[in-house]
């Protein structure tokens, strides 16, 4: 199993074969876990994690990935990096390259700079969120996870509710289930849905409760308050009444319904703690699954780019 592309931009460009290999790979990652083991996939390989905003889920995720697979793991903390006495990105990103980084793993508030990186860059980019643009590996864990409590992804009914305008994970998701022949719902206030989401082939429902009756997956998404220039809409008592997913809503829902939860969760706004926390909730499966996810994408970028360099016969 390979990949064809050095770097991890996002998931809109990677086509069905893209994603199921890297799928199939997960499971191979998730199994090496159960054991407690280490991979030398990555042994004498630097990965750098670059993060221009914060970060837990992600940078950590990352960084146990590359461990597991014996990278040496540097995290280059921005605020006290030569970046803020102006140092250039391309220049950056070629001083760590000069000091051996063969992997940088980039978050940006500026959607499109993994991209930069990686057309000036000869080494791997992993794009971990750019802007409002994509978050491709949390589209991939999102969607492993689905794939493996679902045993499918084609033909299933996968609502995202919430702030879709601001999200980078709902972009991402959209482009892998959408690929992979699921239908992807969105629900939210008309102020938080882009005006041009059903070009990309979703369907927009502004009642949520509707929504929910038609859906096998439901995956929240947080309110990004950080990233609003103005309050989207009228009030939070507002939101909670209209968006909220209660335990009542929960049993409009079909009996099997799969819950999700990118993180951070804000309990109490997006979605309810008995919600959170009920059996069929798969939120922890999510940031566990992640590890996984994160492994499969360096060990098969790594194959991709040794594929590259081998000497034609």
């Amino acid at each position: 199993m390979f990949l064809k592309f050095k770097d991890l931009l996002g998931l809109k460009h990677l086509d069905k074969k893209d994603l199921q290999t890297i799928l199939d790979s997960v499971k191979i990652f998730k199994d090496l876990l159960k054991k407690c083991d280490k991979s030398l996939i990555l042994c004498g390989k630097m990965v750098v994690t670059l993060f221009y905003e914060p970060s837990t889920r992600t940078r950590t995720s990352f960084e146990i990935a590359a461990r597991k697979l014996s990278a040496d793991v540097i995290n280059i903390a921005v605020n006290s990096s030569s970046i803020v006495k102006g140092e250039s990105l391309i220049d950056t990103g070629k001083t760590l390259k000069a000091m051996g980084a063969d992997y940088i793993i980039i978050r940006h508030v500026l959607a499109g700079v993994p991209d930069i990186l990686a057309r000036n860059l000869d080494i791997s980019i992993i794009n971990a969120g750019d802007g409002f643009h994509e978050h491709p590996t949390q589209g991939l864990l999102d969607l492993y996870t689905i794939y493996e409590r679902k045993k499918r992804i084609e033909g299933l009914k996968v609502l995202l509710v919430g702030d879709i305008l601001h999200s980078r994970v709902a972009k991402s998701n959209i482009w892998a289930l959408t690929k992979m022949g699921a239908e992807v719902l969105v629900s939210g206030p008309s102020t938080l849905i882009p005006a041009s989401i059903e070009n990309l082939g979703v369907k927009v429902y502004y009642n949520l409760d509707e929504a929910v009756r038609k859906a096998d997956v439901l995956n929240i998404l947080r309110i990004q308050f950080e990233r609003q220039q103005e309050s989207l809409f009228p009030s939070l008592r507002e939101y909670i009444s209209l968006y909220q997913l209660t335990k009542e809503r929960l049993g409009m829902a079909k009996s099997d319904v799969l819950i999700m939860h990118p993180g951070p969760m804000n309990r109490g706004i997006e979605i309810t703690s008995e919600v959170a926390d009920a059996p069929n909730a798969a939120i922890n499966e999510q940031i566990a699954n992640g590890i996984a996810v994160r492994m499969a994408v360096l060990c098969l970028l790594e194959q991709s780019v040794k594929r590259k360099n081998a000497p034609s016969n």
